[in-house]
């Protein structure tokens, strides 16, 4: 297989939604291009085209080669299980179920991303996603005043993230339980903001700092 022809190469990279899973996929399992190549039994030159152009159309063959080197299904690559929740797939064979420590999980919290804020409300409890990061051993995120994460501070909150494989059948959480505070030092949330992994997905004006300073970690993982 090979890749892009020349006059190709003159043109812009554009990742398309194929690309942009593919390298997702093979960055979160620690691999490098030329490694999940050989995998795929694939030149580099080919995955990269794959990852970088948006008109790039692998057959069949080339996918299942890919989601299996990658250790996921076609369909993940495809982006075809995007609106369904994660785990709908059987059981493992024969599982495995772990306690996990709480170096473990503070591993597993520091690599940020999206967790599930549970807070409580007039209305009842109620579990939101935000973007969040780990800073000082705490866990920040920032919202909009009125949003459903910004009535957190000064009460106790749960706050959880996991990752679930699809295609193995397994899969880790981290539950962290803890107090929230809001951020009203100009010079820390300024720090904060310097130091944030990401934005909010949601979008528009959210300035307002919370930061959940833990008292329990637990986390458990599901191996085959």
């Amino acid at each position: 297989m090979s890749g892009p022809s020349q006059g190709d190469v003159t043109q812009r990279l554009h990742a398309g939604d194929l690309g942009r899973r593919i390298t997702a996929r093979r960055v979160r399992l620690g691999l490098t291009r030329d490694e999940t190549a050989a995998r795929a039994e694939m030149a580099p030159t080919y995955l990269a085209y794959l990852e970088q152009y948006a008109d790039a159309a692998p057959n069949q063959g080339v996918l299942l080669k890919l989601a299996e080197a990658l250790r996921t299904t076609v369909s993940a690559l495809k982006g075809g299980d995007a609106d369904l929740p994660p785990g709908p797939g059987q059981a493992g064979y024969a599982p495995r179920f772990t306690q996990l420590s709480r170096t473990e999980c503070g591993d597993l919290l520091s690599t940020h991303g999206v967790g599930r804020l549970a807070v409580s409300t007039t209305h009842g409890p109620l579990i939101v996603p935000v973007n969040y990061t780990v800073i000082d051993g705490t866990i920040v995120f920032r919202t909009a005043r009125g949003a459903t994460p910004s009535l957190a501070p000064g009460t106790p909150v749960a706050f959880e993230v996991d990752r679930i494989d699809d295609a193995f059948s397994q899969g880790w959480s981290v539950l962290v339980r803890g107090h929230a505070r809001l951020v009203t030092d100009v010079a820390e949330a300024q720090r904060l903001a310097q130091q944030a992994r990401s934005r909010p997905w949601a979008g528009g004006r959210r300035d307002l700092w919370v930061r959940i300073e833990p008292y329990a970690v637990t986390g458990r993982r599901i191996a085959v």
